[in-house]
Order: structure tokens, then sequence, then C-alpha cells
């Protein structure tokens, strides 16, 4: 196989996602799991979102709407911005996937920081082109060493804000003197999956920079804030042009139908919005508090998931977890093997995950 598959393919390894609760209770014979490894939102899925879908089943024998008009529409209201200038894409991993293919030639180089969204780092690789990590610095990106870390063979450079997994933001401010200062002719993805969770007003938001980058590509998702992770719907913003050479692309009706109607609707769910965010910041407390009674390190987050330094390791903890019927994740794969990462659940559920961990380090 290996004369077969293309340069690159030979090393990669699949991406480690999130332990499902069946396939946990599965294993273990066990019931009434609970799962905070997937950053997903615990409240469920928009409301308004499953009913939109109940609406539509009728229609799964037609084509999905390949413009995805209304959904583009929606969005075009929202941001103020052209329809033109959005795209859909099948989960916003379709979307850097994309960027990829559109973009990047063979053996050309991808800068990213690290630790941070793996799969950058397997798609990059995967396409025959060369991946550049710059480690982070205090656990957030070091913009000046990436900026360094540009050659002649630069073609693309990853920026995931708030980054996964550390929940570190940047600035503005920082975005904007990083994105003057680097060539003109790079790609700069911008993967802002975790952007509404943020309190900080003063974290750069890609829609504010679009205008004056015209390579500049900003990624969103359905999958956290609005609880549609199983339908896989993103979308991303850039200059006409650049929307216009991904749609070259883009598979014809790569968002289905019921993908496209619950997000549609799931923009007008402001009241699910409100709940799951006030949920999340009552988490944060209640988690913060139960791991510094514990006195372990914890690092601070913008967004619904934080980092954990544990004493016994990562892979240790997570094993521990599991088999009291707790599913973290835990950040060997990601270079930081002393750390698990935990999502805001229910509160039920960060109670149970507090009362674990004590007793698993204790």
């Amino acid at each position: 196989m290996k004369k077969l598959a293309r340069d690159g393919v030979e090393n990669l390894v699949p991406y480690p996602p999130g332990k499902p609760i069946e396939e946990l209770e599965r294993e273990l014979g066990i019931t009434g799991s609970i799962k905070l490894a997937s950053n997903e939102n615990p409240l469920g899925p928009s409301p308004l979102a499953t009913e939109a879908i109940t609406d539509r089943l009728s229609t799964l024998h037609r084509y999905p709407d390949g413009s995805g008009f209304y959904l583009k529409s929606k969005l075009s209201k929202k941001y103020n911005l052209p329809p033109e200038q959005i795209i859909l894409g099948n989960g916003s991993n379709e979307l850097i996937e994309l960027a990829i293919r559109t973009f990047l030639s063979t053996g050309e180089h991808v800068i990213q920081a690290f630790p941070t969204f793996l799969v950058y780092e397997k798609i990059v690789k995967g396409a025959g082109a060369q991946m550049i990590s710059v480690p982070l610095l205090n656990f957030n990106i070091d913009l000046d060493e990436i900026s360094k870390a540009i050659t002649s063979k630069t073609k693309m450079i990853f920026i995931n804000n708030p980054n996964n997994p550390t929940g570190s933001v940047l600035s503005e401010e920082q975005m904007a003197s990083f994105l003057e200062d680097i060539p003109e002719d790079i790609v700069v993805i911008l993967d802002e999956a975790y952007i509404e969770f943020v309190s900080d007003p003063a974290v750069a938001n890609g829609l504010k920079l679009l205008e004056k980058w015209p390579l500049l590509v900003v990624l969103r998702t359905f999958s956290k804030l609005y609880g549609l992770a199983g339908l896989r719907i993103g979308y991303g913003f850039g200059s006409r042009k650049v929307i216009d050479y991904m749609n070259r692309v883009r598979q014809p009706f790569n968002a289905n139908t019921l993908a496209q109607a619950a997000a549609n609707a799931a923009l007008d769910d402001m009241a699910f919005v409100s709940q799951t965010l006030k949920l999340v910041k009552e988490g944060l407390d209640y988690l913060y508090n139960g791991i510094q009674d514990m006195k372990l390190k914890y690092i601070p987050t913008q967004t619904n998931f934080f980092l954990i330094k544990v004493p016994l390791g990562g892979q240790k903890t997570y094993e521990l977890m599991l088999r009291e019927g707790v599913i973290v994740r835990s950040m060997d794969s990601y270079g930081l093997p002393e750390y698990i990462r935990i999502n805001v659940g229910l509160p039920e559920e960060n109670e149970r995950f507090v009362k674990t961990l004590r007793k698993i380090v204790s």
C-alpha cells in the first residue's frame, strides 16, 4: 500500500475523536455514563432546529439546495455580509479541507501553532504539503514566532482563535498587526469555531478584518453553540474571489437538507443561545472552584472547555475516569501528556466530574 498512497499519507494516524458514550457502555457493561470530552452543547440541539428538521423530513427524496440560498441569506443578514462572501460546508472541517484543496500544492508549506486543532496537520500532510508547527508560548499562540517561520515556500497559515485545546485567545490588535506584517500572498485561515463563547470584547473578530485582508478566510460552525454537531454544518467568510475559487472545488450538495433547515432555524433561537452561554459561564465557575479545592492547576479559558493538569498524567486519568463512567479527553495526542481537557456539562454532570476526579487524584 505504501507505493500506492500519495506522499504524506503513510505516516498519518486516524483522528482520535472523543469516545462515544455508547461505545464505553458497550465495552464496560455499564449505564448512565457522561461525556465531557468533545466540547459539545450539554443542552442538546436548539429546539427550533429540531422542529425545522421534523418539518423537512418529507422532502428527503429531493436533493438539497446546492446553493444554500436560504441559510446563506440568513447569515448574510445576521453578519451584514453579501451572500457571495459566504460558503457552507459539511461542518467547518470540510471547509478546512476545501481551502487546502483550493490553494495548496504539493510541497508547499503551511504554518500552525501547536498544540492546536489536530485536523489541520492531518489534511495538510494528506495533501502532500508540509506542516510547520510553532510551539505555544505559555499556552498562547505566538504570532511573532509564526511570522519568523514564514519562508518563500509558505502558502497558508492556520490560526485557531480561540485555540483548541487551550482556550486562549488573540486580540484584534494582535491579529491586525500580524496580518499587516506577513506577505500579502499567504492565505490565512482563521478558525473561529468557539468565538460565540468569548466574553472578552478585545478578542479578534474575523469579520472585522475581512475587508482589509482579501486572503483571510474565517470559519465558524453550528456544532458548538447551537448543538448541531451531529448534522455537520459549518460556514465560512472570505472575499468574493476566495469564496468563488473554493466553490469551484466544493462538491455539489455538500450541506444536506436537514442541516441547512436546522441551522437556519437555530439562528433565530436566541433563547437557546442565552441559556447555553449562561450554563457555560456558571459551569466554568463551578468547575474552577472544584479544581482549586483539589489544589490542581488549570488553564483559564474563553470557551466552553479548559485544560486541567493532573498528577497521574492525562492518559492514566482518562482511563480511570472511564471506569467510573466519565469520559474526558487525554491530551497526549496534543503534546500535553500531563493534562486532560473537559467541556462544561449540565450542573449534575459537572458535579459528578468533580466528585470522580477528586476520588481518582486522592
